[in-house]
């Protein structure tokens, strides 16, 4: 009858160290990762900005808003020679200088965007035709997760800061879409900081960009008004971020 096999101790601590080292390589490797990703944040951010100034500075308007949309692209794109705003098969916008949710604007601006060849992609811009936007079809998707990208002008109460009540447009990145707003929080308080920092003040309430707990999401921040900060001590992801267009 043979012996029975067994491990020494030397060979029981090999085994241990391998192990050791993969998990740490596992680790290492998410990490790297997850800090692309939100490199890619701010420069998908910057990336927008610059193509929206960039076709403002051509057109004279901004995407989704322009009021002769249709003379460009209609052909291209099959839309009709009406008003986008009310209704979802128009090219054009009203022209008041507003990217507005709650209407077929917001879409029609990425596939103006896109058609300009500011952006790569290419997008329906048909607000009749989706009930859930989907990132890469109706907007842009980013490389952070499953989030997308939204322009809206509203006054800013999906976040729980900002520095003022005045509406505005903004550029924002969520995960999930609702009331026609790119929502869901997709960063800890520490990345929104960090990617602050590198962009504006650092500070959620103030600047040009600015961050908050969004709808379904807490403890983004701590404080209120200008002294309102970053929660860092939450490791959880409870923030959105945004960058004012105009």
């Amino acid at each position: 009858m043979k012996d029975s096999v067994a491990f020494s101790l030397v060979e029981l601590s090999i085994v241990l160290v391998i192990l050791g080292l993969l998990t740490g390589g596992i680790l290492a490797g998410q990490s790297l990762i997850r800090a692309a990703e939100l490199r890619a944040v701010s420069t998908e951010m910057n990336r927008y900005q610059g193509a929206i100034n960039a076709f403002r500075d051509r057109y004279f308007a901004l995407p989704g808003d322009m009021t002769n949309a249709y003379s460009f692209w209609g052909t291209a794109l099959g839309c009709t020679n009406v008003t986008a705003i009310s209704n979802a098969a128009g090219c054009n916008g009203d022209g008041n200088g507003q990217i507005y949710h709650n209407t077929s604007e917001m879409l029609r601006a990425w596939q103006m965007l896109a058609s300009a060849g500011l952006i790569e992609g290419s997008y329906t811009g048909n607000y009749a035709a989706a009930t859930t936007w989907t990132p890469g079809t109706h907007v842009p998707a980013s490389k952070l997760g499953n989030a997308g990208w939204g322009i809206s002008w509203y006054t800013p109460s999906v976040y729980e800061v900002w520095e003022s009540t005045m509406p505005a447009n903004w550029l924002q990145i969520g995960r999930t879409f609702a009331s026609n707003l790119p929502i869901g929080a997709i960063l800890k308080p520490e990345e929104a900081w960090n990617i602050e920092t590198k962009m504006d003040d650092g500070m959620p309430a103030l600047g040009t960009v600015i961050g908050g707990t969004t709808l379904g999401a807490a403890n983004c921040t701590t404080g209120t008004g200008s002294t309102t900060a970053y929660l860092l001590t939450n490791s959880g992801t409870a923030c959105g971020i945004a960058v004012r267009i105009n």
